[in-house]
């Protein structure tokens, strides 16, 4: 996986955390702007799946378990969904929050799967 799509994965889940987080603490309820930014992670790591699908046939294979990397990849994937389905549905300032904390545990889970992908030795 390339480092600066990695870094800008990481970088929009935790300012849109961050700003969610805030955003629900402070008594506001989920906007488009928050659920928007889940939307984008979302479309960032269905543009990393395909790489991840791609990457292997190009000559550049994962260096640790393919297990553990397509798990947190999934998992990384729903976690999003989840989350702005319920902000959706229940429309309060905890929803909010929750959308926040998910777009934080995509953040570590998308830096999990580049340590995966790059770092670790088979």
């Amino acid at each position: 996986m390339i480092l600066w799509f990695t870094l800008a994965q990481v970088g929009i889940a935790v300012l849109a955390g961050t700003v969610a987080i805030v955003a629900g603490l402070v008594g506001r309820r989920p906007g488009d702007v928050t659920v928007g930014s889940l939307a984008l992670i979302e479309l960032l790591l269905i543009v990393q799946i395909v790489v991840a699908i791609i990457s292997p046939f190009a000559g550049n294979p994962p260096s640790g378990s393919l297990l553990e990397f397509w798990t947190y990849l999934v998992s990384a994937a729903l976690v999003p969904v989840a989350g702005a389905a319920w902000a959706l549905i229940e429309r309060s300032r905890w929803s909010t929050v929750v959308m926040g904390v998910a777009a934080l545990a995509v953040a570590v889970m998308v830096w999990r799967m580049h340590v995966i992908w790059t770092v670790q030795i088979a």
